[in-house]
């Protein structure tokens, strides 16, 4: 299991039963909100959001698909004045049950897992961030109009994989005429488990995923766990971040945005991967969405900015839970 250290102070942890599986979770303690020192004590123990003044809580979907929520853990930091902030994994990585099966991998389990985790942890309001391949689980979800979703963060994100490979390969073609060539060269020769590929790929990584330089131990760790097991990413999306040739290549609601219909911040990097243009889809499609734009990050703003990136979400959450 995971050290609750790595996501926050007064966290608990377990299993929920999914399936023929188990998926691991983690709620990191809000506290009490401010003005009311008892209602902390009040809430009742059925789960982080309920009532007895606490407030909505977050959800947090994580990325890959495949890639454990750890890459996530500066997020936990959003957790306070009475919010809880809620962490799980996926199955098929982290801490949650390993099955190996390719058949299995599909938008609707991992819709149903998300519904079994609210289940199993009372979350009957809440509000959901999702992240890159966690955020357009996030789409389709609210697409189906759950009840209780009371927004929607989509961070780093796209609805359609045609988009997204339109704009990466745009991306790729602004890399180095090296970097470019060693890439074009590997993937025709079907060498691109090399080391001399694997180089040429983490510029593009550098550029577009986290420009940190080292990277957060938090995310190498995430990525270092994909490398051990990477069946689920592999089935659904692809070799890489710029190659879709898995079962989500035709995934698309970008004709579908307009049924989303709770209040949504759409938030990218300047240097993201899920580039502006992406989220300017996401903001044109969805009734009322806002859009912030991270100047200084690529794919993983929540930790290449994270004081600005809580504060942004910070005062959306608020704002909606205040009615504003």
């Amino acid at each position: 299991m995971s050290d609750p250290g790595d996501i926050g102070r007064s966290s608990r942890e377990g299993y929920l039963p999914f399936r023929d599986w188990r998926t691991w979770y983690a709620v990191v303690d809000g506290g009490r909100p401010q003005g009311d020192a008892g209602a902390a004590a009040a809430a009742p123990a059925g789960g982080p959001g309920a009532a007895g003044g606490k407030r909505t809580p977050l959800l947090t979907l994580h990325g890959g698909p495949g890639i454990p929520h750890s890459y996530l853990d500066p997020l936990a930091e959003l957790a306070h004045d009475g919010r809880d902030v809620v962490f799980y994994d996926q199955v098929g990585c982290g801490d949650s049950t390993h099955p190996h099966d390719p058949s299995l991998w599909s938008v609707d389990l991992f819709v149903d897992e998300l519904d079994t985790v609210r289940a199993g942890l009372g979350l009957d309001r809440v509000h959901v961030l999702g992240q890159s391949w966690g955020g357009m689980l996030a789409l389709d979800y609210a697409i189906r109009k759950p009840a209780g979703l009371a927004s929607l963060v989509l961070a780093d994100t796209a609805p359609s994989m045609a988009q997204w490979v339109t704009e990466t390969a745009r991306l790729r073609a602004g890399l180095p005429e090296d970097v470019q060539r060693t890439l074009a060269e590997h993937e025709a020769a079907g060498t691109i488990d090399s080391p001399e590929y694997a180089e040429a790929m983490m510029a593009f990584y550098a550029e577009h995923v986290c420009r940190l330089d080292p990277w957060p131990d938090c995310v190498e760790r995430a990525f270092a766990a994909l490398e051990e097991d990477p069946e689920v990413y592999y089935t659904m999306w692809g070799p890489n971040e710029f190659t879709c040739t898995g079962s989500l290549k035709t995934w698309d609601v970008r004709d579908r945005l307009g049924e989303i219909d709770v209040p949504t911040l759409v938030i990218c990097g300047r240097h993201d991967e899920a580039t502006p243009a992406i989220a300017q889809t996401l903001v044109d499609g969805i009734p009322g969405a806002e859009l912030h734009i991270f100047e200084h990050s690529s794919h993983l703003p929540h930790a290449e900015e994270p004081e600005a990136f809580r504060a942004v979400v910070d005062d959306f959450l608020e704002r909606v839970d205040v009615g504003r």
